[in-house]
């Protein structure tokens, strides 16, 4: 008997048919991953196994029995739980008052008993964690066990997870996966909702893969492979090897010289950081959010000011910017395509004359951007918040990179973006480097930074703390380094 079973699951929201006659199964005790490309309707579906959504039509099955998730009150009852990509969490609490937070009403609360509970409830599952501790003293990776440790103290038997390696270090992956085994052998039911394919591959029992809202494949694990699922994703090949070109770095472009950044609270964020980059460069940053990389990016772009040191433009500052948040600062969404691809340039020929806009050329620009960077199924006058993620990053790519930048700095370009996308961005930035732009590559995802960068920079507590060679550096070392650790090759 399977433990959860949809059928024929349909969610339109306007004319827009977000989960279109969904159907598939997860036997008790198994993994199975919810794969698909951005829009292809993961979220709205989980959304409706967690109660936050009504399907318009379908049934969903517990334990062979029909059942209405009215509301995530209803699906904590029915023993769901969801723990989602931004925790849900507060930091000034306790580990144990945020997992009783909401349940346990009593005014007499015994805090002792609860720490006890929830000490056992830990240790039971493997997720070891001082039940006393303050979440914001924890780190990244223990905050995530107490979010599950939260659904299971709710006695959730069919766990979800929505993209949950998204904001940890190697080493923390590798923990959660352990977890998530030993749940999964207690008895727990677990959707992995993720774009990491190799995690899939590694962890997860079956697969479904959603298109377009539609379900193009139900699959065992063990009978299929990464390429066949990106394909089907896609709807095409994806082809997962750079072909990174070798070039000879040229002239210097930057030299960056004991920098110090504060964050938005003014406490110092970016500390003493110190490098060069070369034409035809690519330095990848790598480390877990939250070290500095936004406030280093943002001084790199000239948009946050420097709180001591220098960075110095060798040649002209024409500097590209993709933000890490393309919707808050990377794009006006109200505006159209068109409209956005000239916010760095509207006051200049050929798109404006004599104090006027020109009309014809700027649907010219937008026209012939639309047909290089695969802005696909757009318009030049449809509204950049109607587009896809992936879309919507390409917009930015093709005004940021209009002007043949000499120094590009990507805050983590392919954040939320699927295969399919995520190729695209780094294949164009490949082309920048070829060109001979110098690229800072800042990102979370360690193989993305290993895969495309000549030299890796690791980010740790505001700074350098290594800087690897990209050709030799290993996983291992960057791991290490990422989570504050020593390696004998820090500096290359």
């Amino acid at each position: 008997m399977p433990f959860l079973r949809l059928e024929n699951i349909r969610k339109s929201f306007g004319s827009f048919v977000a989960n279109d006659n969904i159907s598939f199964e997860i036997e008790p005790g198994k993994i199975h991953a919810i794969l698909g490309e951005n829009g292809a309707g993961k979220s709205t579906l989980m959304n409706i196994v967690s109660g936050v959504f009504q399907p318009d039509s379908g049934q969903i099955y517990l334990q062979d029995k029909p059942v209405k998730i009215t509301s995530a009150n209803t699906a904590i009852k029915l023993g769901i739980g969801t723990i989602y990509q931004h925790f849900m969490l507060v930091p000034q609490l306790s580990v144990t008052e945020n997992i009783i937070l909401g349940i346990d009403k009593n005014l007499r609360l015994n805090l002792k008993q609860k720490h006890q509970i929830i000490g056992d409830l830990s240790k039971s599952y493997g997720l070891e964690i001082n039940p006393k501790a303050k979440v914001e003293d924890l780190p990244v990776g223990a905050q995530q066990r107490v979010e599950i440790l939260k659904i299971l103290y709710r006695q959730a038997k069919l766990l979800i997870l929505d993209e949950p390696t998204a904001v940890l270090t190697p080493l923390e992956v590798k923990s959660l996966i352990k977890i998530l085994r030993q749940l999964a052998a207690a008895g727990n039911t677990i959707i992995f909702i993720s774009h990491k394919l190799e995690e899939v591959m590694t962890l997860c029992n079956t697969v479904t893969v959603l298109r377009k809202g539609k379900v193009v494949a139900n699959r065992k694990i063990s009978e299929t492979t990464s390429s066949e699922l990106a394909a089907l994703m896609v709807g095409r090949e994806i082809d997962f090897q750079l072909n990174k070109s070798p070039v000879t770095p040229g002239k210097v472009v930057l030299s960056v010289n004991n920098l110090q950044v504060a964050d938005d609270r003014g406490v110092t964020a970016v500390n003493n950081i110190s490098f060069q980059l070369r034409e035809g460069e690519i330095l990848g940053i790598a480390g877990v959010d939250g070290n500095g990389q936004r406030e280093l990016a943002d001084a790199l772009a000239k948009i946050r000011n420097l709180k001591a040191g220098e960075i110095k433009f060798h040649q002209n500052s024409n500097t590209a910017y993709i933000p890490e948040d393309r919707q808050k600062m990377g794009l006006i969404l109200q505006f159209n395509i068109a409209q956005n691809l000239i916010l760095k340039a509207f006051r200049k020929l050929p798109f404006c004359r004599q104090f006027l806009l020109q009309t014809q050329a700027i649907q010219n620009r937008a026209t012939s951007a639309i047909e290089e960077f695969d802005i696909r199924g757009a318009a030049t006058d449809i509204e950049v918040s109607q587009l896809s993620g992936g879309n919507q990053q390409k917009v930015v790519l093709a005004r940021e990179l209009a002007d043949n930048p000499v120094l590009i700095v990507a805050m983590q370009p392919t954040r939320g973006l699927d295969v399919g996308a995520t190729e695209t961005v780094q294949q164009r930035l490949l082309q920048e480097r070829t060109r001979g732009a110098a690229i800072v590559y800042i990102s979370t995802e360690l193989e993305e930074v290993m895969a495309i960068s000549d030299r890796i920079a690791v980010m740790y507590g505001g700074e350098f703390v290594g800087v690897l060679d990209g050709n030799t550096a290993t996983v291992e070392e960057v791991g290490l380094l990422m989570g504050g650790g020593e390696t004998s090759n820090r500096f290359h």
